[in-house]
């Protein structure tokens, strides 16, 4: 316990010794969208490595490193590149960075993915305000001895993701007429894409949208009593009828072309708060 405790408290003071600011807002990027940080004001890069404990990014599309300045006004810290226990992390490794944010004094932590879509109603590219999500993982990051310091035994996962955070984006997206859904995300370990008769299991037991990232972070930041928004982009249409094999250079250039929305949506979001 103490040893994470101390771990975390060495990587904040890096982090503070190239950029002093406290920041109000905490923003993990994924696969694809990492160009968020191009709309950063007064920008700090930090590179993972400059930073004791952090795993590095291992990930095509991830760049590794925090981007940390002004965005909408408020000063933020932003993940240019995250990581998943595919590449081989434990999922306290995996949400070591949130404990960081949180240490840097970020209150809030809003975080996005690329997702497959099963809901026929929706399309690839368009954007899913995550209203609540599944862990089928195989893992939690809070299995172990618990550090009251950094939060309680058993957080209570009913409102995940913060109920005024979501009417804030529903509202942003509405003046920006951007397409916005709202719905459960599930988290899967990967790094394999699913089986027909997965999906078809997932839509099933109530998922929208399926991913392998997100649902470690968001458990570890409502441990640290942090609000949280999610965001994921559909970036391939999982319908098991019709479904055809996916590149991952598709699901980057969906990404992409969808990030022009999300940094609209995130960046008015920020403002907003």
């Amino acid at each position: 316990m103490t040893a994470l405790f101390d771990q975390i408290e060495e990587a904040a003071a890096a982090v503070r010794a190239r950029w002093a600011t406290r920041p109000a807002v905490g923003i993990i990027l994924g696969t694809g969208l990492g160009g968020l940080t191009e709309d950063i004001q007064d920008a700090t890069a930090i590179p993972y490595e400059a930073v004791p404990h952090m795993p590095r990014s291992t990930t095509p599309s991830h760049k590794g490193q925090f981007v940390c300045g002004t965005l909408g006004g408020k000063p933020v810290a932003a993940m240019e590149g995250r990581f998943h226990f595919y590449e081989g992390y434990s999922l306290q490794q995996v949400t070591f960075p949130v404990r960081v944010m949180k240490a840097l004094g970020c209150e809030v932590l809003i975080v996005s993915n690329a997702c497959g879509g099963m809901n026929p109603q929706w399309g690839k590219g368009d954007l899913m305000l995550i209203e609540d999500h599944i862990n089928l993982i195989g893992d939690n990051p809070l299995i172990g001895p618990n550090d009251d310091r950094l939060g309680d035994r058993f957080p209570d996962m009913c409102h995940a993701y913060d109920r005024e955070l979501l009417k804030l984006a529903r509202r942003v997206a509405l003046e920006k007429q951007v397409v916005c859904h709202q719905g459960v995300f599930v988290a899967v370990a990967g790094p394999n894409l699913e089986t027909r008769a997965e999906y078809r299991f997932l839509r099933a037991i109530g998922a929208d949208v399926v991913g392998m990232s997100t649902v470690p972070e968001v458990i570890v930041a409502v441990h640290a009593k942090m609000r949280v928004l999610g965001i994921s982009v559909i970036t391939d249409v999982c319908l098991p009828d019709a479904l055809e094999p996916v590149s991952l250079p598709e699901i980057i250039a969906t990404a992409a072309e969808a990030e022009k929305r999300l940094r609209v949506l995130v960046r008015k979001v920020v403002q907003g708060l």
